[in-house]
């Protein structure tokens, strides 16, 4: 194990063997980013009481919010209209990020990864002991990659990464507006490792978490681009498509549109055979809790319909799911995969069509072991340092 790991290792889990300094509830609470993740973020916390700080270093996503009556929620969660920069209860707006993070208790790093990997170095000399960072979605090893960002910014704090593989529910955008669908629950766990008093005080704000064992387990658990690449880039004569049979000259219901319906038989066998390499390589890393396939699909894909359906995105943001799909989940599986000596050609290909499709070599920038503090020279070695770096047991 190097030096420069060592320090790594000692950074992110410094008193990891006594109670992390976390408050039962989070008061103050801080979202870095105005996307729709973020809106969706901030209304869900100042639901729930909390004071909230949205950070944001665009001018559109500022004026997005300052122009509109507030958030508005639609559909399923806490409907309503949520105030910005009002008196009485409001999502407090700046473009201030050490003021945003200074008094916060708990701080959401939103957005695609490239924006998520930009706070973590930034955060690095804004941060104090007790503080919890929280990445949702942290897709695979996302709360490691922030860990070693904030190492390589000088961070000697003592926080808490929390990485969650989704939110509570689907979004719609419209404006500043949202329209929700439940999600299904998601896997989420803490760096360092037996920080469950951290995870209790999110519930309130999402509340679909599903506390696994190490941020290994969640990394694993995350299907997400399996189950999306696929069911946007592969359609056509040649695939059966899913959902409702339409007759000639019909037209699909508003209701029969949603993200589920576009996974057809082809799609699903796609799918299958991701999840088959994902579970093998799991398991030469000691994760063998995976769910059920088909289970694992309607986590990240919904079902066809009704409240818990999730909206077919739009070309913007299929594509920017692409790219993250790529960086944050099919590049990290392939890493492992080839330490533990584990073909994944699926994914292999998948990761290449990809690439090709969004005209760049985006794997490229994606996470893996390596460049993230995980230097191994086989399988059992990088499960002990995945081991250190989660309980802090040096």
């Amino acid at each position: 194990m190097s030096a420069g790991f060592e320090d790594f290792t000692r950074a992110v889990t410094r008193s990891a063997t006594r109670d992390a300094p976390v408050s039962q509830r989070f008061d103050r609470i801080t979202v870095l980013g105005g996307g729709p993740d973020a809106r969706l973020l901030a209304a869900l916390c100042l639901a729930e009481g909390a004071e909230v700080t949205l950070f944001s270093a665009y001018g559109a996503e500022l004026t997005l919010l300052t122009q509109s009556s507030g958030i508005g929620i639609r559909g399923e969660g806490p409907v309503g209209t949520y105030q910005v920069d009002r008196d009485g209860p409001s999502i407090r707006i700046t473009a201030e990020l050490d003021a945003a993070v200074r008094d916060a208790q708990a701080i959401f790093l939103t957005g695609p990864i490239h924006k998520q990997r930009t706070y973590a170095m930034v955060l690095a000399d804004h941060l104090s002991d007790g503080q919890v960072l929280v990445l949702a979605p942290g897709r695979s090893l996302g709360a490691v990659e922030a860990a070693w960002m904030l190492r390589i910014g000088g961070c000697s704090a003592d926080v808490t990464l929390v990485e969650v593989q989704g939110l509570p529910f689907w979004y719609q955008a419209e404006g500043a507006g949202l329209t929700l669908t439940q999600a299904a629950p998601m896997a989420a766990a803490t760096l360092p490792r037996g920080r469950e008093n951290v995870l209790a005080a999110l519930t309130p704000y999402l509340s679909n978490l599903q506390p696994t064992e190490s941020v290994l387990a969640s990394g694993f658990a995350d299907l997400s681009a399996a189950v999306e690449i696929p069911t946007l880039i592969l359609g056509g004569a040649g695939l059966g498509s899913g959902g409702p049979d339409i007759p000639m000259g019909g037209v699909p219901l508003n209701e029969n549109q949603t993200f589920a319906a576009l996974i057809g038989p082809d799609q699903r066998e796609v799918i299958c055979g991701l999840a088959d390499e994902r579970r093998r390589v799991a398991s030469a890393f000691g994760i063998r809790t995976l769910p059920d396939t088909d289970d694992w699909i309607t986590t990240f894909a919904g079902t066809e319909r009704g409240p818990t359906a999730r909206p077919i995105p739009d070309s913007q943001a299929a594509r920017q799911l692409m790219r993250d799909g790529v960086l944050g989940s099919l590049v990290p599986l392939v890493s492992a995969a080839q330490l533990a000596g584990i073909p994944a050609p699926l994914t292999e290909s998948l990761i290449a069509m990809t690439d090709r499709i969004l005209g760049a070599d985006v794997a490229a920038a994606g996470r893996r072991l390596d460049t993230i503090g995980i230097s191994a020279g086989d399988v059992e070695q990088a499960r002990r340092i995945f081991d250190t770096i989660a309980t802090g047991d040096m």
